[in-house]
Order: structure tokens, then sequence, then C-alpha cells
């Protein structure tokens, strides 16, 4: 499939280049995402927040998002 004129090319996590460069953290100081393939999320490195990919579609809801390495568990 690839050389198909109009379709943009797979990233990673199967998103679209031109995509994660405009994605950012829903919350409100609107930081630019990073993305961590292994654990298939996108990461916030301002609220450590990661959203999952789901199926190829960025999860960017506050309340799917996980907190990263912080914090004593419980």
């Amino acid at each position: 499939m690839t050389g198909t004129p109009g379709t943009p090319a797979a990233g990673p996590l199967g998103l679209d280049p031109a995509l994660l460069a405009i994605l950012a953290c829903p919350d409100t100081h609107h930081s630019p995402l990073t993305v961590d393939e292994e654990a298939g999320e996108l990461l916030c490195t301002t609220c450590d927040r990661a959203f999952p990919v789901r199926d190829g579609i960025p999860v960017l809801l506050l309340d799917e998002a996980r907190h990263r390495g912080g914090g004593a568990g419980g």
C-alpha cells in the first residue's frame, strides 16, 4: 500500500506524523506530546500523564490518562 498518492505514511503507533506534530496535552498547559512506542502511549512531560493510543487513535481524555512514575503507590 505504499506509494499511494494522497495517503499519509504511518508514523509511530500508526499515527500520521503531521498529526503527531500538532497533538498537545488536553490539560490547560497544552504541552506537546512525545511518543512511547513500547508502551503504546503519548506522553506529556509537563504533567507526567500518559495517554493511550488505541487502534491508531490517540485517546486524549484526562480521565483516560494515567500518571507515570511518580508518587507513593495506592
